[in-house]
């Protein structure tokens, strides 16, 4: 079992061989000096998991040499890889999702990657392509330094309470300035099919036990709570993850990798860029099902279970 990290000491290893500058002052390092690929040697692979969980989010310059087919290997060797449930996978590749901006469009709520299904990804491996000039820079958020940070009266509250996440929430609410087209995709790709999971709003940190707030753009209820009184603390629990103290942020440029551990944090793209190219290929690793401070695991809500285990 990996010692319990403290939620701010966003500090480098003293003892570890990987050069990591840290970017944020509870979130985020660079790791220098090592070129990605499949090809890595353990003890390397091992440190940068290390780093990972200690960190949240780990960045890498220059590392351009990438292809689609390299950019796999390298996600191999992190865990086993998930394609996305909905979206097709990019062109030529096993299981890469390409974020490719239309009219300005990017991921710019916050979220945790397919939080929507029961053993969503432990990480996600971001490569850049195409970056604007300037604009369409990424947010990440800590959750386990937010769940540190609540009073023990909310605590107390949180760590009672279960969220329903799902696909299908209301696209055109949370960007209003969405065309009718992007909505229509949005259903008829991301929305094909509906997924629903009931997650504990605290989960416990498989590597590192900490405590961490589950939340993000894909909740869209708590379970025994009506929508008014949902929609404020969901907003309270949201605003206090995303506040600057626990977020770090990155200015992309061509040819960046950004690994996050997905279990920990939520993200966001800045949708800042107008209609400028904007081009990344993502990587998901698998997880497991989250497990609550009171021992119960996540349920499936949709597709129903017995559906699921008759595909």
């Amino acid at each position: 079992m990996t010692a319990l990290i403290h939620h701010f000491d966003n500090v480098a290893d003293a003892d570890g061989p990987l050069d990591i500058v840290p970017v944020g002052g509870r979130i985020g390092a660079e790791i220098r000096g090592v070129r990605l690929g499949g090809d890595l040697d353990d003890d390397v692979v091992a440190a940068i998991r290390a780093a990972l969980v200690r960190h949240k989010v780990i960045f890498f310059r220059n590392q351009t040499h990438l292809t689609d087919e390299s950019h796999e290997a390298f996600a191999a060797r992190l865990g086993e890889p998930l394609a996305h449930p909905t979206v097709p996978v990019a062109e030529g590749s096993r299981f890469l999702l390409e974020l490719n901006s239309k009219e300005g469009e990017a991921a710019s709520a916050w979220h945790t990657d397919i939080t929507f299904l029961p053993a969503f990804p432990s990480a996600s491996i971001l490569r850049a392509l195409i970056i604007p000039p300037a604009g369409g820079d990424t947010l990440w958020a800590n959750g386990a330094a937010a769940y540190a940070e609540l009073a023990p009266p909310l605590k107390a509250l949180v760590e009672r309470l279960r969220a329903v996440h799902t696909n299908a929430y209301d696209y055109a609410a949370s960007r209003p300035d969405a065309s009718n087209d992007q909505i229509k995709r949005h259903r008829e790709i991301f929305a094909s099919t509906v997924y629903e999971t009931e997650h504990p709003v605290v989960h416990i940190h498989p590597e590192t036990q900490e405590r961490v707030l589950l939340l993000g753009n894909f909740v869209k209820s708590f379970v025994g709570l009506n929508r008014d009184d949902f929609a404020r603390i969901f907003g309270l629990l949201q605003d206090h993850i995303t506040k600057p103290e626990n977020t770090v942020r990155w200015r992309w440029a061509p040819g960046d990798v950004a690994i996050w551990d997905n279990r920990a944090t939520q993200h966001r793209a800045i949708a800042d860029f107008g209609k400028q190219r904007r081009l990344l290929r993502r990587a998901t690793i698998a997880g497991s099902v989250p497990v609550g401070v009171d021992g119960g695991h996540s349920r499936v809500v949709k597709p129903e279970p017995e559906l699921l285990a008759a595909e």
